[in-house]
């Protein structure tokens, strides 16, 4: 049976391209890049391309890049690291929709005194600007908000919060995890100061990641020991991680445009048809200012992991925005800050797409989906008989 994959917000398939780039490294180019001998400098000159060419994705200065380990650890160096180079101020703001590898670290920072505003969002998920403008003062530290959300694909206006915290002398970080590859970025012409990325939602290897920090931007680093990327991360370099991302980077600079354009034609149709064929469905978050790749549909009086587990009878993967399968019969932090009813939150269904999700795909989806829906609903206790 073939997989037809439609979670690419949780990871990514390794791009053919990317895996054949860094098959030597793991067996004939072994050596220590930081190494003085010719072996290991071969792997650093592949090391300072592959930082090139993140660097051209984000359009900044290929020393502004650090490799790290992950998104997330990217995510806990911005916040440590800036909180440690600004002792005296104990303010931290970030939102109510955050992926947990923000969240989390936020209100760990809270159980040791520092004071956490988590801003809110709307019914469609989009910030609510005033109260983050209103919170935003001398005490504050950092803000952190992330450019898309991981659940809805909602884009938050990132540019104009990063140009209110340089007013106000304050760091901006984003999680632009779910962005990078999907959403146009200059980093040379924004305020933004720090920026987390994760290479396994760009069709590079898991295991990679990056933080970019602006020039200037005072930073303490989260991890101690050698001289590796400038002494701001220490630790022997992940050497077929950094140089897959690289070769990421430049093929998601190649295919912008399908993303853009092809791959939002597929999200779009599969989600007229759904909500075409069955009722009592709905999208959740803003339809206008999202990512292409991104729906997020609730189905009323249903749970979600039935409809997981009998789309995954077809071999169609997707992912829930409840948190049932963790062990919790609470559903995604997300929508419910949104508000989302507790009867769609429950039954919400995330797809996500990439470029190499074909239309052919889309209409097995769209065939298999209904009748599963009307089977469910006939087996609700929810849904008057």
């Amino acid at each position: 049976m073939k997989t037809i994959y439609f979670d690419n917000n949780a990871t990514t398939k390794v791009a053919e391209e990317v895996l054949e780039e860094i098959r030597p490294y793991f067996s004939e180019l072994y050596g220590n890049p930081s190494s003085m001998h010719t072996f290991g400098g071969q792997v650093g000159i592949k090391i300072r391309e592959a930082r090139e060419n993140v660097a051209a994705l984000l359009k900044c200065l290929p020393d502004e890049i650090i490799f790290t380990g992950c998104g997330t650890e990217s995510d806990n160096t911005a916040i440590m690291g800036t909180l440690n180079a600004k002792p005296q101020r104990r303010k931290i703001i970030t939102s109510r929709v955050e992926h947990p590898a923000v969240l989390t670290v936020c209100r760990e920072l809270e159980s040791h005194g520092y004071t956490v505003i988590e801003i809110g969002v709307d019914s469609s998920g989009r910030l609510d600007f005033d109260a983050l403008e209103n919170q935003v003062d001398d005490e504050t530290a950092i803000v952190s908000i992330m450019w898309a959300n991981n659940e809805t694909g909602v884009v938050f206006p990132v540019e104009r919060i990063a140009e209110l915290c340089k007013n106000r002398d304050v760091v901006f970080h984003t999680d632009a995890v779910q962005a990078v590859g999907k959403l146009a970025i200059n980093l040379k012409d924004s305020a933004i100061d720090l920026l987390s990325l994760s290479g396994h939602k760009l069709h590079a290897p898991k295991g990679i990641g990056v933080l970019y920090v602006r020039k200037g931007t005072r930073l303490t680093p989260f991890v101690l020991g050698g001289h590796q990327e400038g002494g701001r991360r220490a630790g022997t370099e992940n050497v077929p991680g950094i140089i897959g991302l690289g070769k990421a980077a430049e093929l998601a600079m190649r295919n912008f445009d399908e993303e853009n354009n092809r791959v939002k034609y597929l999200r779009d149709k599969l989600e007229r048809e759904i909500l075409k064929s069955c009722p009592d469905c709905r999208i959740n978050g803003d339809t206008e200012n999202r990512l292409p790749n991104t729906s997020n549909i609730s189905f009323e009086y249903i749970e979600g992991e039935a409809i997981l587990l009998m789309l995954d009878k077809f071999g169609i993967c997707a992912s829930s925005g409840s948190a049932c399968t963790s062990g919790s019969l609470e559903p995604s932090h997300v929508l419910r800050a949104m508000g989302v009813p507790f009867t769609a939150a429950h039954g919400s269904i995330r797809f996500s797409l990439s470029r190499y999700n074909t239309e052919e795909e889309v209409d097995f989806a769209i065939e298999k989906i209904p009748p599963i829906v009307n089977r469910l609903r006939e087996l609700s206790p929810f849904v008057e008989k």
